[in-house]
């Protein structure tokens, strides 16, 4: 057997890439690629965003949720629906 082990890319912040001073609530579509299907906000593990641009795109999602720009959570349909009921 090959003794490869693929190492994984070291993830960088694409907003020191692109030299963005002010990330705007407005933004929905920018916001949305930071968040989960459910509506959370990702961690930095995951986006790769550095600790100054994470917190600055928390704030920014946390504004865009008070002015109802994106929603604070999205509810989840279950696949459950068709159970016996009980009786």
């Amino acid at each position: 057997m090959a003794e490869f082990v693929r190492q994984p890319r070291k993830k960088y912040c694409q907003f020191c890439k692109d030299e963005v001073k002010y990330i705007d609530f407005k933004e929905v579509n920018l916001l949305r690629k930071y968040m989960t299907d459910r509506g959370k906000i990702k961690p930095r593990r995951v986006t790769g965003a550095c600790t100054q641009h994470q917190h600055d795109l928390a704030t920014a999602i946390k504004r865009a949720r008070e002015m109802a720009l994106v929603p604070y959570i999205v509810p989840v349909v279950s696949s459950r629906t068709d159970r016996k009921s009980r009786g």
